[in-house]
């Protein structure tokens, strides 16, 4: 079973904003799938046509079964690899699938082993007919491990997506491996987020509950849609699920996502449109800046358009405690992890480029009814855990057996699709505040929030107030500058907590009782 510290290794209380909801019988899904028996290998279902439907029934099946995990043994030489001879084992390119057909896409199957040691079966769909791939040891490069030629069939444990170019190599577009994790590209950029298929209990005291794609079905595609779907059987010890997957990789790549939740037992604690990644320090968090690099993260922050039509910017911090952080709301318009600074010398990282990694936006489609954007800032001292999560929580639980569809989609992307009209957060700093000698006076911080907008070199800009608030704590002093040149407007305010362990704050600049810049919301904690 994969366990949160291994995941991470790759690559208290709420502050309500509003009020926000999702409708169980909302966004119909249109993923399906078969509960018939797994065909041999390479042997086409010709007798049963394969849709979204068989998925669908597979996972109502499974979810009438008692969960069984998937066994993850594997054979020597890949029972015990390091990560380092995990990442040598390479696909040969001449065995990537539709290599040499004019489809538009390729997939490289991905070998097992090292913390991806559970298999998930892999089927084409061609001509409405599904077909079992088979695990070769030819396909494969193994660099210094000794592989028997006549190796069984050991599965794989996920797959890539690559586009072709004109010239040269494709490039890859998306990795599905892992439990239910996925990630995705735009042109041009890295990998860093990482997406889930269902997060169930995360920060949960009962411990966090990880689904795995149990078996993947992929279509074939072709050149005139530039469109891949995949169908995804979805399982665990709570729940099942039918998803999916239609994927248009470009300037910024869309991944419709419909999926059916089935539970095994009441579901009281699950997420959607899950994402998660990293954040190690920057100009908020410099408790940890003994490095070269002025900061390092896959995002600067959580933002979030509510069902009310209010814009929210959450910096994310990486805290000395574990924090949860809870945005009630109903039949949200979309949130997402935003890396807003695209400079080189904001992180400056040669080798991560922390700079050309994905915004992940989520919208969804149809009305989600009532619940919550949940926000978890994990403590970490290392950039390759991913110990910032966020994902929609519905506040009404599944009842046990009940079927619940959904539906969103995924802009991977260097800038949101959806961004505010009004003024936006720019940067977020905080210190201490200068000249404090008593352990009370050393406790004080101070805040630098700018926001941005052409609103602000308009020189017939009227009067707007600067709407400031801080729970618990005082608020010392408070100072503004706007500059128009630079169409930016700064506020500079000193915090004194007291003795208290966190402070909650919220800025937004209004003018006639409107607001004129997204909202800002911060958790300070000591």
């Amino acid at each position: 079973m994969i366990k949160r510290r291994d995941v991470l290794r790759l690559a208290a209380g709420g502050f309500t904003i509003g009020g926000l909801a999702l409708n169980a019988s909302s966004a119909p899904a249109q993923v399906l799938a078969q509960a018939t028996a797994a065909p041999p290998a390479q042997a086409p279902i010709a007798a049963n046509p394969f849709d979204f439907s068989v998925v669908l029934d597979a996972a109502r099946a499974l979810a009438r079964k008692p969960f069984k995990a998937p066994a993850a043994g594997l054979p020597d030489p890949f029972n015990n690899l390091s990560y380092e001879q995990y990442v040598a084992i390479r696909s040969r390119p001449e065995s990537r699938i539709w290599g040499g057909d004019n489809v538009g896409f390729q997939l490289e199957p991905l070998h097992r082993g090292f913390l991806f040691a559970s298999p998930v079966l892999l089927n084409i769909v061609e001509n409405g007919s599904a077909r079992r791939l088979t695990y070769r040891p030819g396909d494969f490069e193994f660099g210094k491990l000794n592989v028997a030629a006549n190796l069984a069939d050991i599965g794989f444990s996920g797959f890539r997506v690559l586009k072709p170019r004109d010239s040269g190599p494709p490039e890859e577009v998306a990795v599905f491996q892992g439990a239910s994790f996925f990630r995705a590209l735009a042109n041009g950029q890295t990998f860093g987020v990482l997406a889930r298929g269902l997060a169930i209990r995360t920060a949960d005291s009962r411990g966090e509950e990880f689904p795995q794609f149990r078996e993947i079905w992929i279509e074939r595609p072709t050149i005139a849609a530039n469109a891949l779907v995949i169908h995804a059987l979805l399982d665990s010890e709570s729940a099942t699920g039918a998803f999916r997957f239609t994927l248009r990789p470009g300037d910024a790549t869309i991944i419709d996502t419909e999926c059916t939740v089935i539970p095994r037992v009441a579901l009281d604690n699950f997420g959607l449109a899950s994402m998660q990644g990293t954040f190690l320090h920057g100009p908020i968090d410099r408790r940890r800046t003994d490095d070269v690099r002025p900061g390092v993260g896959d995002f600067a922050g959580l933002r979030m358009l509510t069902g009310h039509g209010e814009w929210v910017w959450r910096p994310v911090a990486n805290r000395e405690t574990l924090q949860v952080s809870s945005f009630i709301d109903e039949h949200p318009a979309g949130f997402g992890f935003i890396q807003p600074d695209r400079d080189f010398d904001r992180f400056q990282d040669d080798d991560q480029h922390w700079e050309m990694r994905p915004s992940l936006w989520i919208e969804p489609i149809g009305e989600w009814g009532a619940g919550s954007v949940s926000l978890v800032e994990i403590p970490s001292e290392s950039e390759v855990n991913q110990n910032v999560v966020a994902f929609w929580r519905p506040k009404a639980p599944l009842a046990p057996l009940s079927e619940t569809a959904y539906a969103y989609r995924q802009f991977w992307c260097w800038a949101a699709p959806n961004r505010p009209a009004l003024a936006s957060v720019s940067k977020t700093r905080t210190g201490k505040v200068p000249g404090g000698t008593t352990a009370a006076a050393q406790r004080r911080r101070r805040f630098l929030v700018e926001f941005v907008g052409d609103i602000f070199g308009d020189p017939k800009l009227g009067d707007f107030i600067t709407n400031l608030a801080v729970n618990p704590g005082t608020i010392l002093s408070s100072r503004t500058f706007l500059s128009r040149q630079r169409k930016t407007f700064r506020v500079l305010f000193d915090v004194d907590p007291a003795a208290e362990p966190l402070s909650e704050m919220r800025l937004v600049l209004e003018s006639e009782g409107k607001p004129i810049s997204e909202t800002w919301l911060y958790r300070w904690t000591s």
